[in-house]
């Protein structure tokens, strides 16, 4: 079920013309922030999810679920995780998160990425990178050696802008199981 006025929202950041804010003003790459997501974020957050979890197989978009995530991710101190929000003139464009672990083989913090979006219509002008740049930021400042993320194999696109962020493909993979 998806949370109340979703629909509304979903309209707004996704099918709105390029360039175009709701009341019909242009948009600046230049108005670009990027800052923490507060709990007013979530339904564009959401809306983001949605979009990435079209190209995320292995994910099903549950609104509710992701709602509470969310909210879950933005509760508490925030000391262990990260949650960033990309923004022109008030409109969420794009999201990053990333959560600390303790890793053994780094005998210290490592952080996990997730959920690193862009709206469609915002692809292709640097928005991703200045995401992913704050997130990297934010690590090294609580001394976290290492980051890692999930990525669909299928996603050329999102594969090639890791890439081109250098970042190194390992002979691990990721298995799952419900708990």
């Amino acid at each position: 079920m998806e949370p109340k006025n979703f629909n509304y929202i979903r309209t707004v950041i996704l099918q709105r013309p390029h360039d175009a804010r709701p009341d019909g003003k242009k948009m600046s790459m230049r108005d670009l922030l990027i800052r923490n997501a507060t709990v007013a974020d979530i339904q564009p957050m959401a809306a983001l999810l949605k979009e990435l979890f079209a190209i995320e197989t292995d994910f099903q978009f549950d609104g509710s679920r992701q709602h509470r995530g969310l909210q879950m991710m933005l509760d508490g101190c925030g000391k262990h995780r990260c949650v960033r929000v990309a923004e022109i003139q008030d409109c969420v464009v794009g999201m990053c998160s990333a959560q600390t672990l303790i890793s053994t083989a780094e005998g210290g913090l490592a952080a996990v990425v997730e959920d690193l979006v862009v709206g469609r219509q915002f692809r292709g002008r640097g928005i991703g990178n200045r995401l992913i740049q704050s997130v990297e930021a934010w690590a090294a400042g609580r001394g976290i050696q290492r980051l890692q993320l999930l990525a669909d194999q299928t996603n050329q696109p999102g594969l090639r802008f890791y890439s081109r962020q250098q970042w190194q493909p390992t002979r691990l993979i990721c298995l799952r199981k419900r708990v």
